[in-house]
């Protein structure tokens, strides 16, 4: 089983695939957490700004998610994810040119100037967010898609692990608030990411089984994912759970106030769920979540948020890392079985616009996530906002549970 679970590292584009996967995520993940520290620690020391980063990228995320899933069917999806790096790497340079002395006058853009490039990177995302999995698809066979998933996730949250690390560690190096060498590193881990998809063979552009308008061939993904209850209960249960559930936004202000610690023990703090996402992911290499894959999703997120509330308890460092590492583990678990349905489910042809819809519920839910947070820690506070959002992932699987009680028998091996 264990030599099974490795096949398909043989696959040579496939592994090509995982290394800009990661370089891809450590830039990412990095070149945010930096965005965070900057304006927590030299702008605004408020749990409420730190939700208004995450508003700020998920808005121009969700209204461009239809048109670019609706690019993603017809155009050429390795030359979206290369200008997509491109953009990326044109943005580090420009926030690398923001704080360093290269450029004195931008300085004086102060925190709007980091919004603004949050704003175009939720732009950015959104294209690849819609494209990077049916890409994926393109590359592997259809028996393989379960253990791509796994894959796939393990190099996500390896990348979310080292990112959020680094940034901490090169930002607070000597005591300094040194966020230019951190955008500096982001630079070449884009170019890397690029490099990575230029040597994949381009993939032929899906063939349309019918012809549509440009309006019905957006609401495509929408009509899919709504008319496939299994496909619903699923995004729905990682919505609500990140939505409510997602403490990482808050994790800046909790290291300062209630650890009363730096941005160094931040950068270690922050990576913790993604540590937990790595050991559960090799795990499920081993041993796939395909015949118990129902009960397994309810479980996991319903885990996810009883970790999250113990995580809010947390008075000792460790105690709160550990929690972490728990809601990351039992994360990845609802991470893999919602990939593997999606790609399992979904026509080829449509997988673009699939997956704009499954950005829409999961990737902007983060963000969306991370305001809501905001927002309840103002008027909370920041222990019982964080609480509050893990009593209210238990209810929402209940919920799940409740409205789609065959969701708990699902079985992946017998997906069309």
């Amino acid at each position: 089983m264990l030599k099974d679970s490795f096949k398909i590292l043989k696959h040579k584009e496939f592994r090509w695939f995982v290394f800009a996967r990661f370089f891809l995520t450590l830039a990412i993940q990095m070149q945010m957490s930096t965005i965070n520290l900057q304006i927590y620690y030299e702008y605004s020391k408020e749990e409420f700004i730190l939700g208004l980063i995450g508003l700020t990228e998920a808005a121009p995320f969700i209204v461009t998610s239809f048109f670019s899933g609706h690019l993603a069917d017809t155009v050429n999806r390795k030359k979206i994810l290369l200008a997509g790096c491109i953009a990326l790497l044109i943005g580090s340079l420009f926030l690398w040119s923001f704080s360093s002395d290269v450029f004195t006058w931008l300085h004086g853009f102060g925190m709007s100037a980091l919004f603004a490039v949050v704003f175009v990177f939720g732009i950015i995302r959104s294209f690849l967010a819609v494209t990077t999995a049916p890409f994926m698809s393109q590359i592997i066979s259809r028996e393989l898609y379960t253990q791509s998933a796994t894959w796939n996730s393990t190099a996500w949250h390896i990348g979310s692990i080292l990112g959020p690390v680094l940034a901490g560690i090169l930002y607070g190096y000597n005591n300094g608030l040194h966020a230019n060498w951190c955008y500096g590193l982001t630079c070449v881990l884009f170019l890397c990411a690029f490099v990575c998809f230029a040597s994949i063979a381009s993939k032929p552009i899906p063939i349309k089984t019918k012809h549509e308008s440009f309006i019905q061939s957006m609401s495509v993904g929408v009509k899919f994912v709504f008319k496939n209850k299994l496909v619903l209960s699923a995004l729905s249960l990682d919505l609500f759970a990140v939505l409510f559930g997602g403490a990482v936004a808050l994790i800046p202000a909790f290291t300062d106030k209630i650890l009363h610690l730096g941005p160094e023990a931040y950068g270690l703090l922050r990576t913790a769920p993604a540590i937990g996402a790595v050991l559960m992911a090799f795990y499920l290499a081993v041993y796939t979540p395909t015949k118990r894959a129902g009960i397994s999703l309810l479980i996991g997120v319903g885990a996810f948020g009883l970790f999250t509330i113990l995580f809010a308890i947390s008075t000792n460092y460790w105690m709160a890392f550990v929690m972490l590492l728990c809601t990351g583990a039992f994360d990845n678990i609802s991470v893999v079985i919602r990939h593997s349905i999606l790609q399992l489910s979904t026509p080829d042809e449509m997988r673009g616009r699939v997956a704009a819809v499954n950005s829409i519920f999961i990737g902007s839910s983060n963000e969306i996530g991370a305001f809501e947070s905001g927002i309840a820690a103002r008027f909370l506070g920041l222990v019982p906002s964080i609480v509050f959002g893990g009593v209210m992932t238990v209810l929402v699987v209940l919920g799940v549970h409740k409205l789609n009680p065959d969701l708990k028998n699902l079985d992946l091996t017998k997906l069309e």
